[in-house]
């Protein structure tokens, strides 16, 4: 019974100091424009109400390689009728890969909203604009 107790013991203990594998990032929204191609990806493929974490990652429309586009801002809005827009910014940092950022952004409630990305960098100056629902 000891041996039993001792071997489960060390099962336990081994397991426990293998590091946790992170969930694959999935998919918020993309779009495509006429060279680039963004990504919004986090851990759960969905912005929910409260803060959120994400990537946004600037893509080669033509051979999805990461593309530098410099400088990049995230706004969003959503319009509801008798009311002004509400309005929120993401906060965005480059990552150690060109064409990658790492943001934060904090809705109030849910609702689709209109997201707006620009860059100004290496790779030109641009724009796009899409919608992402907010759960």
């Amino acid at each position: 019974m000891n041996r039993l107790v001792a071997g489960l013991t060390v099962m336990v203990m081994a397991a426990a100091a293998v590091p946790m594998v992170w969930a694959a990032e999935k998919a918020i929204a993309t779009q495509k424009t006429k060279d680039v191609v963004v990504t919004l990806k986090n851990d759960s493929g969905q912005w929910t109400k409260g803060k959120n974490s994400f990537v946004l990652e600037v893509t080669s429309a033509k051979d999805k390689q990461p593309v530098d586009a410099g400088t990049v801002m995230l706004n969003t809005s959503m319009t509801m009728s008798g009311m002004s827009p509400m309005i929120a910014g993401a906060t965005l940092t480059p990552d150690k890969t060109p064409g990658r950022y790492l943001g934060t952004i904090e809705f109030q409630d849910t609702g689709t909203r209109q997201v707006a990305v620009t860059w100004d960098g290496p790779a030109g100056k641009g724009s796009t604009k899409f919608s992402v629902a907010v759960r």
